[in-house]
């Protein structure tokens, strides 16, 4: 029992004296009286402001990462990167232009051959056919047509041929439809080259660029002795900016060169197998015409 009070005694001091600094803080200071007053040194409180305080929001700097448009960033490029950024614009407006010529090109040919054929198996005379495209085969199908058929025509202009000249005949009308088709695909596959060089080679120009844009901006860190953000984003994203610009040159080139090149060859199978049946369609008239 003398434990427990001798307990209670000492945890009750220890109540007591924890209490009395914090009612100490609390109570306020008694002012000074008398000369004391008069005397002291310490300066008057400034009076409270009395205008608007104003606060600038946060992240609203003038040189925030936010306000970098595209026209500063290549403004305050490196020149090395200008010229980058110059010649993918280059690259990629040239290649709209080919996408939209290409495009036009081969949807007129798609038309064009599918209104020959009709006119073709129609059941309308060769020679009829050869008087309306001889001057003026302005598709493949067309130019194809008229180059067997004129051939036809310089093996008959001496008089049906002999028997043993029929294989020769069929082999030149062969040779010449075979040479018509080869140039004309050369033709429709021309300026496919550019697309393909501009979609291999503009994200390695854009790279270059933000290589060479990102020491540009290390260097201006090592020059500053300065780290923070504001010196370092904006030459980092003129650099990110050259990349950027050369892949947006090479995505739409590589999809449309692959496109153009499908279409051409589903093009030129087609006209292979017209070359093919117009072959036939000519083998059988020779062989009823010879003597």
């Amino acid at each position: 029992m003398k434990l427990l009070r001798l307990i209670a005694a000492a945890f009750s001091v220890l109540v007591l004296l924890s209490a009395a600094p914090a009612s100490a803080q609390r109570s306020p200071a008694a002012a000074p009286t008398g000369s004391a007053a008069e005397s002291s040194d310490l300066p008057a409180p400034a009076a409270a402001p009395t205008g608007t305080v104003d606060v600038a929001p946060l992240g609203s700097s003038e040189s925030s990462i936010g306000s970098i448009s595209v026209v500063h960033m290549f403004m305050g490029a490196d020149w090395i990167v200008k010229t980058v950024m110059l010649l993918l614009l280059v690259a990629s407006l040239w290649s709209w232009t080919i996408i939209f010529n290409k495009w036009l090109a081969l949807g007129t040919l798609r038309r064009r051959a599918a209104k020959f054929e009709r006119a073709f198996w129609s059941g309308q005379s060769l020679d009829e056919l050869y008087q309306q495209f001889s001057n003026r085969a302005d598709h493949p199908m067309a130019a194809v047509f008229v180059s067997a058929l004129r051939e036809w025509r310089r093996a008959f202009e001496g008089g049906a041929p002999r028997e043993a000249l029929a294989p020769g005949i069929k082999e030149r009308i062969d040779k010449a439809m075979s040479v018509t088709i080869m140039r004309e695909a050369d033709g429709l596959e021309r300026s496919l080259g550019f697309l393909a060089t501009v979609g291999s080679t503009a994200p390695f120009i854009g790279l270059f660029g933000t290589v060479w844009g990102i020491m540009n901006s290390f260097s201006a860190i090592a020059a500053r002795h300065d780290t923070t953000l504001a010196v370092v984003a904006p030459g980092i994203a003129e650099a990110l900016f050259a990349t950027a610009m050369g892949l947006l040159a090479a995505i739409p080139a590589v999809i449309f060169y692959n496109r153009f090149v499908n279409e051409i060859g589903r093009y030129n199978t087609r006209l292979d197998a017209f070359a093919d049946e117009f072959s036939a369609i000519l083998s059988r008239q020779l062989d009823e015409k010879v003597r």
